[in-house]
């Protein structure tokens, strides 16, 4: 049975507290976790699960995430979630207070598992871990699984430019994020391994769709082609070390990427990283306008104007706005609606009105100009929604508010946990908790899920996962958000 949550007007909009959300967000990566969890774990129901992973290589690969309701590592995407989770932190973590190291955690715990990946590179890299397909067959808590833990590699012979430059990435945005808030020997740990994986990703190109396509498609494979997480971890790489060949390769490789890009409508999220490279580029263009005391060097580079087009695609006072809303105001694309490219999108949003805060820059949109206040009143608006300030009054966080999402499409928070049932649960043993419509035993809090229809309807049920399944890369982008707007709201 589906149980429908029916449209209804929200009325006023309501206050929320960004604090309580930001500390329930970094929360939920706990419950994520994979491998030997540590003496502090909070999310006490979940416990160590996947401690052989790589054994069967002779390598330990324990660690990481699971990156949404299942139990597989997909690298790809989860090095996206870890990008931008230090981006927010390098963004917002004078916010956090004292929800700080608990994001530093989240960050590590991922790091950690990436510098156990690539240790061997350039040999080799490892890409996943988790044969997806037996995953997907079961439903079985993850201390449970006993499908196989296959691993997957990208070499020089069976390359992967885009998991391996999503992973240096990763690591080169989290050597900041370590590096500014305390920890540089760690930072350098992680900046020179970057170093030595974007080097990997660009000597030998192409996509793990051929090289580990059993194993990332259906589920993750690269729509978008490789050539903008080169450009991606390249701009990393250069933030990271100020470096002049990271910057010369942008502005060298940036004909492929304008192919891309003026091709597309300006994409952002694990797939593609138009978007993000525009803004995260337009920052060296704005530095370099104020040092050099003109544009042009900055102009050399169409970064800025990118970056520009796509706020105008977005905003609904701008005559070139190419995004829709749903009727109670959640930005869609294409008659979809899903809160990863929400979240995602509007932490680029954030960072482009930080950056202009510093700058004469003016973005205009034919002839309307699109100030600050507005830039920031967008995303509060898409932040403010996912909380709860919407038709349905629901929040799409579990355990914010009074009412939420209860029947998420998640495996280990739908079963029973360890402490409630000790017995082992086999592979098809898990079905009758997939199929009940009973609330989940186990609240997975911070998680995030999916999100409305374009009607702004939500089905509350487990088998409705393109709706109800969380996922890490919808939540990480919203740390950095949700620490700014609890600043903000603190004064």
């Amino acid at each position: 049975m589906v149980i429908v949550l029916m449209y209804v007007s929200s009325g006023n909009a309501k206050s929320h507290d960004y604090g309580d959300a930001l500390s329930k967000s970094l929360l939920f990566f706990e419950g994520q976790r994979s491998g030997k969890l540590p003496s502090t774990q909070r999310m006490t129901w979940r416990k160590d699960s996947a401690l052989r992973d790589g054994s069967d290589k002779g390598v330990d690969l324990s660690g990481g995430y699971y990156d949404a309701g299942d139990n597989v590592k997909f690298n790809f995407p989860m090095a996206f979630t870890i990008t931008m989770m230090a981006w927010g932190v390098m963004e917002q973590g004078k916010s956090m207070g004292t929800e700080l190291p608990h994001a530093l955690e989240a960050v590590r715990w991922a790091t950690d598992y990436f510098l156990k990946c690539t240790a061997a590179a350039p040999t080799i890299i490892y890409a996943q871990v988790g044969d997806p397909f037996g995953d997907h067959n079961c439903w079985q808590r993850p201390e449970d699984m006993d499908t196989p833990r296959t691993v997957y590699a990208v070499t020089p012979d069976k390359p992967g430019s885009e998991v391996a430059a999503e992973t240096a990435a990763a690591l080169a945005a989290a050597s900041l994020a370590f590096r500014d808030f305390g920890d540089e020997a760690y930072g350098k740990v992680l900046l020179e391994r970057a170093v030595k994986v974007f080097e990997f990703a660009d000597k030998y190109r192409g996509t793990y769709n051929d090289s580990i396509g059993e194993g990332a498609c259906p589920f993750y494979c690269d729509y978008s082609g490789y050539q903008d997480e080169l450009l991606w971890g390249a701009a990393w790489l250069y933030k990271a070390t100020n470096e002049v060949y990271y910057w010369n390769y942008v502005k060298e490789n940036i004909i492929t990427f304008k192919a891309q890009i003026e091709g597309a409508n300006f994409e952002f999220g694990w797939d593609s990283k138009h978007a993000g490279i525009s803004v995260l580029v337009s920052n060296v263009s704005f530095m370099m306008q104020w040092v050099l005391n003109n544009s042009t060097e900055a102009s050399t580079t169409p970064f800025l104007s990118y970056a520009d087009s796509f706020m105008c695609s977005l905003m609904p006072e701008s005559p070139t706005k190419t995004f829709q809303f749903t009727p109670g105001g959640l930005l869609m694309k294409e008659g979809n609606c899903d809160l990863q490219q929400v979240t995602s999108i509007s932490f680029l949003v954030l960072a482009y009105n930080n950056y202009l805060k510093n700058s004469t820059h003016v973005i205009r949109c034919n002839d309307k100009i699109i100030n600050q206040t507005q830039l920031v009143n967008f995303t509060k608006n898409q932040v403010d929604y996912i909380l709860g300030s919407n038709p349905l009054n629901i929040s799409y966080m579990v355990g914010y508010g009074d009412k939420f999402p209860r029947r998420i499409h998640h495996r280990g928070s739908s079963i029973p946990s360890l402490d409630q049932h000790p017995d082992h649960i086999a592979c098809k043993e898990g079905t009758p908790y997939f199929q009940s419509t009973a609330s989940n035993p186990n609240e997975l809090t911070g998680a995030v899920v999916r999100g409305p229809e374009i009607d702004d309807s939500f089905a509350d049920a487990r088998a409705n996962s393109s709706k109800s399944e969380p996922a890490t890369y919808i939540t990480s982008p919203l740390v950095g958000l949700l620490a700014y707007f609890s600043e903000v709201s603190a004064h």
